[in-house]
């Protein structure tokens, strides 16, 4: 009878053990399961406010170079982060390269953000030049108010299906 006894405690002593750890296992899944969820939330967050960066410009009125230059610097310093290239070709969306897309007055579509093998100085230089182009362009057309009243921009962001991030943005200029 002894010996049925001291069986019953150990069993039910392992039982409990078992009960431990499920228990243990349980939490840590629990846990495990609701830091992923905030760490999704997280990130979802975090793109939103990157992509809200350059969603800003999309449909708004009254975008002239100087805004086109600072969506390109925004897109650059992106570019710079991650360590691409400036690329000769449209970026397809599936990493995190910015284009920034300037149509000329030829209809052709010129890409005006710089990669990371660009020293700052260059990247000053050659957003100046388009700010100049664009002046001096304005100032042939013989516009009297030149500096007042800038060629006027459209905007398109176009997001990624891979990861959600804005990869072209496109300025027009409207007619």
């Amino acid at each position: 009878m002894e010996n049925a006894s001291k069986a019953l405690l150990m069993a039910a002593s392992v039982l409990i053990g078992v009960l431990v750890l499920s228990l243990a296992v349980y939490i840590f899944v629990s846990f495990g399961t609701t830091s992923a969820e905030l760490h999704k939330q997280q990130e979802q967050q975090q793109l939103i406010q990157f992509n809200a960066q350059f969603n800003s410009y999309e449909g708004k009125e009254g975008l002239t170079i100087y805004d086109v230059v600072t969506v390109a610097n925004l897109a650059t310093e992106n570019n710079i982060y991650h360590e691409f290239e400036k690329r000769v070709s449209i970026t397809s969306g599936k990493d995190f390269y910015i284009s920034v897309i300037l149509k000329n007055d030829a209809n052709n579509y010129v890409p005006i953000e710089r990669g990371y093998n660009e020293n700052t100085t260059n990247v000053i230089n050659y957003y100046n030049k388009i700010i100049a182009d664009e002046l001096k362009s304005r100032m042939n057309n013989n516009a009297e108010d030149h500096i007042t009243n800038l060629a006027q921009y459209e905007c398109t962001v176009k997001h990624s299906q891979e990861t959600g991030r804005v990869y072209q943005v496109n300025f027009k200029q409207k007619d």
